[in-house]
């Protein structure tokens, strides 16, 4: 499969280089994020349950919340990276391994992050990611090409009001991707945590299994308001816009057709109630966003052009963290319903389609519906061994329109002959059922032996994918062929 090379700012790549030269210099025992780490004089595992990034703890999220601002002023530079081996259980049901399965069961470089942030003023503090891939892009021999971009962006003010009654933390968030504020592990910018490589290799791996999120995607320009009261209720309410003109340094590395273009401001929302007591903490909560998103983003223009999406969210965390063990149960689920744009939906239903037989099949929808739901149960001893069991389902409206594997464009057949599938990626991820139905459990193991590096383990299987447990594609693959390991190595200084 050959991807046409982005263009965009490369300049972040040198500062990169620079901050990680820098660290080299800096690195100490126990820090897991090692810029906040030297602004609060605090060990890993008091701001991340049992030392695991992101995961927060209640004094993690009164730190977010108050705006990284608590401490004294350090060194605001950490850095990440992350080596990772994935092996698919079948490649062979594919015409174009190579092409499918890009650099499967091999050693990559997934991504190497600058992190800045931490207090700047007594109420302004900052956390940014600078993430750059080493696979980005492909050329045409087949050659790799590396890009860096702007990643996670949360700038904020925050102020902290105390007295006999209450407890009241406010706050302002600008920020690039909706959630990338919330303080809870369960919120969608937060779920998903190990780096995902980009080689098609790892394409079903945990990371890459259905996760709740919101349509309108990362690299956007936005600006929530916030406030906890008495650390029991959040509440959080924003909007978000194209990251263009004066906002482009938060999608700054990627170009118009990379980032994702919304018609006007899109809101999003966020509440939650919580409780601690003892070694225990609770969380219920709900979130959403209403996005109205371009289809083309190198054409943003028009209101027949503009598919909408309502993202309806809810979720809970328990976290029992009393040293040596560290326990967390999550469940995140989110509805979500896509009304395509009027230009899409007379496309699309301008030509009916047909099967093998000449039987007409029904139009593609205006519009469909999906739910995704996520659980995952972690347990850690003494901050250094752990494992996980995640599992997820995926299901939604049936639709002729996710019908790729055996269609023929030329003459709007469907088809079982596989030569007359010219992109042999659809033989791999094709769809005969019409449905997106997924799920599958990842089970996990990893190891800190020094609180900057994490070795783990995951293995991602399989028991339904695009809508059947066998014969999905149409040419004979399995679910189960998708069953994948991942093997990672993870280092921050």
């Amino acid at each position: 499969m050959t991807r046409t090379k982005t263009s965009g700012p490369t300049g972040l790549w040198p500062l990169l280089l620079a901050g990680l030269l820098l660290l080299a210099g800096w690195a100490g025992p126990a820090q897991a994020i090692p810029a906040f780490n030297r602004q609060t004089g605090q060990n890993c595992v008091a701001c991340h349950a049992g030392g695991q990034y992101p995961e927060l703890t209640p004094y993690g999220r009164l730190f977010k919340l108050t705006g990284y601002t608590i401490g004294q002023r350090a060194l605001p530079l950490s850095a990440m990276a992350v080596l990772s081996a994935t092996r698919v259980a079948n490649t062979s049901k594919s015409s174009d391994p190579n092409a499918d399965f890009q650099k499967d069961g091999k050693v990559v470089l997934d991504t190497v992050s600058l992190l800045a942030g931490g207090k700047v003023t007594g109420n302004l503090g900052a956390f940014v990611q600078v993430t750059y891939d080493p696979y980005a892009t492909q050329a045409a021999d087949g050659s790799f090409h590396g890009h860096t971009h702007a990643d996670n962006i949360d700038v904020r003010w925050a102020d902290r009001y105390v007295s006999d009654q209450r407890d009241l933390i406010v706050g302002v968030s600008v920020n690039n991707n909706p959630s990338v504020s919330d303080p809870w592990n369960t919120a969608a910018a937060w779920m998903q945590y190990v780096p995902v490589p980009s080689p098609t290799g790892s394409r079903f791996i945990d990371g890459l299994a259905p996760y709740p999120g919101y349509a309108a995607g990362s690299n956007l320009a936005g600006i929530t308001a916030y406030a906890f009261l008495n650390q029991t209720w959040y509440a959080e309410l924003g909007g978000y816009r194209s990251a263009n003109g004066a906002f482009s340094v938060l999608s700054a590395g990627l170009d118009d057709a990379s980032t994702t273009k919304l018609q006007g401001l899109n809101p999003y929302w966020r509440l939650t109630w919580s409780r601690a007591w003892g070694a225990h903490n609770l969380m219920l909560g709900t979130s959403g966003m209403v996005s109205r998103i371009y289809d083309d983003p190198l054409n943003p223009y028009g209101n027949a052009n503009v598919h909408r999406s309502t993202d309806l969210g809810l979720d809970a965390q328990y976290q029992y963290l009393l040293d040596p063990h560290t326990f967390t149960a999550q469940f995140a689920y989110m509805h979500s319903r896509q009304r395509l744009s009027d230009t899409s939906v007379q496309a699309l239903q301008a030509v009916p389609f047909v099967d093998a037989a000449g039987n007409p099949l029904p139009l593609p929808n205006a519009a469909d519906t999906t739910q995704v739901l996520r659980m995952k149960f972690t347990y850690t001893y003494r901050a250094t061994y752990g494992a996980s069991l995640g599992l997820f389902s995926l299901t939604g409206s049936r639709d002729t329109a996710y019908l790729t594997a055996g269609y023929d464009p030329g003459t709007l057949t469907i088809t079982d002959n596989p030569a007359a599938l010219a992109p042999s990626v659809q033989a791999v991820d094709g769809n005969r059922t019409g449905s997106p139905s997924t799920a599958g459990a990842t089970v996990e193991g990893f190891y800190m032996p020094i609180q900057n590096l994490r070795l783990g383990a995951q293995y991602t299987a399989y028991s339904r994918f695009n809508g059947a447990s066998s014969n999905f594609n149409g040419f004979g693959r399995n679910a189960r062929d998708n069953n994948s390991l991942f093997l990672y190595a993870w280092a921050a200084y």
